[in-house]
């Protein structure tokens, strides 16, 4: 059991742990997240959105994820991204 849980505490450090990540998928696209350990989140490159991991937890509820900048970056709450003339949103890829 102490084994365990260091394992665990390690593991929390960063999040989540390699494994629950990679079983993961996005629950809008149902396309795999790839974890993000700078921002302690997971991401959906198939949609564009960051899902937060709180207390080693993820958060894949569609309301929480917020959607990232071309760069990778989430989105302050509130930002709306700017339309060309076209009405299509730049830095994002058309899909």
């Amino acid at each position: 059991m102490v084994r365990v849980s260091k394992v665990l505490l390690r593991d929390g450090a960063i999040g989540i742990s390699k494994t629950l990540s990679e079983i993961l998928v996005c629950p809008l696209s149902k396309q795999p997240l790839r974890l993000c350990e700078e921002s302690n989140s997971l991401i959906s490159d198939a949609m564009g959105i960051s899902y937060p991991i709180v207390d080693g937890i993820p958060c894949l509820v569609p309301k929480f994820g917020k959607i990232i900048d071309f760069d990778g970056a989430p989105k302050p709450e509130g930002a709306v991204d700017s339309t060309d003339e076209k009405g299509t949103s730049k830095g994002y890829p058309a899909g």
